[in-house]
């Protein structure tokens, strides 16, 4: 395969493999885009966009030369198995999945002695806004993919699928898939569960009316990503429930300690609460400018403060 794609195929054509394909067309970095989907009428958009140059079947698919699994996880077995028995000799298998060790188990169960051919990923991007007409080229540009290779991962295809995300805009980052999934668990998938369970818990109080009414930008701002994809994330909550309840249970126990000072309201809960405060709005600043300027993140320490 040469530095450009011939075909590509996009399985699952929404926010994030349709930004893969308006990306790499925006560099001239791919010949053609085929697109595979549960959808008729996404598929039907995607081409009207130009964001696939033709629909195909799963058969079809598995001939390119990357095939691209942008499903929502729970969906990805079934697709390595109906892909698998077609999968060309030189074709390359990855995918976008929130999740990797699960994802990696079912390609290698699916594969069999083609798992070499499969490399898992993760593009670190999104917005709550889901199908082919919420793709755009910019998406992955300064974002971060994780690649998540096994010891039986073709070293060239992973070359292969880490330079298609370079050519997308991306960084690159690796990582094992259970490093991935602890990771994921404390700063996706939790924030994720939080924003869904508070916007639940209003909804289904008796003045959920006022409460929506009067809500502002610190509403908005924490809540944003409940507007995604239920389907999605119930599925990637299910698929890393192991991490993720390892990390509830930790911001658990930290609510718990502001509701132990909250109820105190002495000289000492206060000041619990304020260096609580302190030390959460340090670590955010240091994120912010470590995201948008590249500055260093600095030590934050990691030491309980639960007292």
């Amino acid at each position: 395969m040469t530095g450009r794609i011939n075909t590509l195929a996009i399985i699952g054509v929404g926010l994030i493999g349709g930004s893969l394909s308006l990306a790499l067309k925006k560099h001239n970095a791919v010949g053609r885009v085929i697109g595979v989907g549960r959808s008729q009428a996404n598929l039907d958009e995607a081409l009207r966009l130009g964001v696939i140059d033709a629909i195909a079947t799963l058969e079809q698919a598995a001939k390119a030369d990357i095939i691209f699994v942008a499903t929502p996880v729970a969906q990805m077995p079934r697709v390595f198995a109906e892909l698998a028995p077609h999968l060309g000799a030189t074709s390359i298998l990855t995918d976008g999945g929130s999740t990797k060790q699960d994802v990696t188990a079912a390609a290698r169960a699916a594969l069999a002695e083609r798992f070499s051919q499969f490399v898992p990923a993760h593009p670190i991007a999104g917005t709550e806004k889901t199908g082919a007409a919420a793709a755009f080229a910019t998406l992955f540009e300064k974002r971060k993919t994780v690649i998540c290779a096994e010891a039986e991962t073709n070293p060239h295809a992973a070359g292969v699928v880490a330079a298609m995300w370079e050519k997308a805009g991306a960084e690159i980052h690796r990582m094992s898939a259970a490093e991935h999934d602890d990771v994921f668990a404390a700063v996706s998938h939790l924030p994720h569960l939080l924003a869904f369970a508070l916007v639940d818990m209003l909804a289904e109080m008796p003045r959920s009316a006022d409460y929506f009414n009067y809500a502002a930008s610190g509403f908005r701002d924490f809540t944003r990503i409940a507007a995604g994809s239920p389907e999605m994330w119930r599925d990637i909550s299910v698929a890393n429930r192991a991490a993720l309840r390892g990390q509830l249970g930790a911001y658990r126990a930290r609510l718990d300690a502001f509701d132990r000072w909250l109820a105190v309201a002495d000289t000492d809960a206060i000041s619990a609460i304020e260096a609580g405060y302190s030390r959460a709005s340090k670590a955010r600043n240091a994120w912010q400018k470590h995201i948008e300027y590249g500055e260093p993140m600095p030590p934050l320490g990691g030491v309980s403060r639960d007292g």
